[in-house]
């Protein structure tokens, strides 16, 4: 890639004008560069920038890292920067993560973490409607779309409703699936939750993210055709490759 220079110093604000750091400077003609190349591109080494924007490697280094936290770039380890793809617009509704990832022409995989019984503190016999100390299965997964790690999710559901669950749940696509299928229970409404989080040192290491990179958490908690409790889960998804839509109607 051939190096013209742009000096930072020459884009200056007008008199009067909010001063503008230079490395927000920078990150607007990145995000400019990033635009005309296509999804996997290479960008240059660090040295290349500061060289061709006239600038230091600080400065270069703090404009690509906004940018990988806004899921324009991609870091990867001993590789380098890359253009990243294009965030998956996840609508919120009560779907699978399967059904969602194939929604978007992506191939979905699963790869179970743990799985396991534990005992329910008050705040999950409550939300699972069960008795405190009574048993819980516990699935914790991670979330891959066409090879990428994408998110970490952790399900606990009521043990004594769902007996052999662990030994069904390999024979469906889905958690969902093998509710409705195994056992005829069907989810029919949830109470979603959205926070932001920090991806944490083991979070990072799974998702093959920086920690520290921002992370959307979602908390569901589902119902039945009936009513009653079925799950409650939270997932982990990359900041850097999610955002989510929903539709809003005036009543």
């Amino acid at each position: 890639m051939s190096i013209e220079r742009v000096p930072l110093r020459g884009l200056g604000p007008s008199v009067g004008a909010p001063r503008i750091p230079k490395y927000y400077k920078l990150k607007e003609l990145l995000v400019e560069l990033t635009q005309s190349l296509p999804a996997g591109s290479p960008l240059p080494p660090e040295r290349t920038l500061a060289e061709r924007y006239e600038t230091s490697r600080t400065t270069v280094r703090q404009a690509l890292a906004e940018l990988v936290v806004e899921g324009r770039l991609q870091r990867i380890q001993g590789k380098g920067t890359f253009v990243a793809k294009p965030k998956v617009a996840q609508e919120l509704q009560l779907t699978s993560y399967t059904e969602d990832m194939k929604h978007h022409g992506l191939h979905p995989e699963t790869k179970i973490l743990d799985i396991g019984y534990a005992s329910a503190d008050e705040r999950l016999a409550r939300l699972l409607g069960i008795r405190p100390g009574g048993r819980v299965l516990r699935i914790h997964r991670l979330r891959l779309a066409d090879g990428e790690p994408m998110s970490i999710d952790t399900s606990h559901l009521p043990a004594r409703r769902f007996p052999g669950l662990r030994r069904e749940l390999p024979r469906h696509r889905s958690l969902y699936e093998t509710l409705g299928t195994a056992y005829d229970v069907h989810l029919a409404e949830a109470e979603e939750t959205i926070e932001t989080v920090l991806a944490t040192p083991h979070d990072a290491q799974l998702l093959g993210v920086d920690v520290g990179l921002p992370m959307l958490l979602l908390s569901r908690h589902a119902f039945d055709t009936a009513g009653h409790p079925v799950e409650w889960a939270q997932s982990l998804y990359r900041g850097d490759r999610y955002k989510f839509l929903t539709r809003l109607r005036r009543s």
